[in-house]
């Protein structure tokens, strides 16, 4: 019933930039909260920034004043813009979603999409 489909990946050198976006499509009411995780094998999927549906902003602290999460509640997306981008931002990268659809939530995950930082 939701479709969440992100954009922007690829390969970058350290220090460079990228910018993620993730677009949310189906028979939506509203969304609350929108996010970003990423995830590395053998290691549990973490947080890196999320953002209520007032645009108030969460982050990890690995990834404080390097990147910047952001909405556009009228196209259901949301963004991620890295700076600054280390080694160890390479993980896969995935969009989430809190999703309101005739009276229920539903928690909702994008495919991933991968990032990698490296000379």
């Amino acid at each position: 019933q939701v479709q969440l489909v992100e954009l922007g990946g690829g390969l970058v050198q350290p220090g460079g930039s990228l910018r993620l976006s993730c677009a949310a499509s189906g028979s939506i009411f509203s969304i609350d909260t929108m996010g970003w995780y990423r995830q590395t094998p053998g290691k549990q999927r973490e947080l890196v920034a999320a953002i209520s549906s007032g645009g108030t902003p969460n982050y990890a602290d690995a990834v404080k004043g390097r990147f910047t999460v952001s909405r556009d509640n009228a196209k259901n997306t949301v963004y991620l813009q890295m700076n600054s981008l280390r080694p160890e931002d390479t993980a896969v990268y995935y969009c989430h979603a809190n999703v309101w659809i005739l009276g229920r939530i539903y928690d909702s995950w994008g495919q991933g999409t991968q990032v990698t930082v490296s000379s």
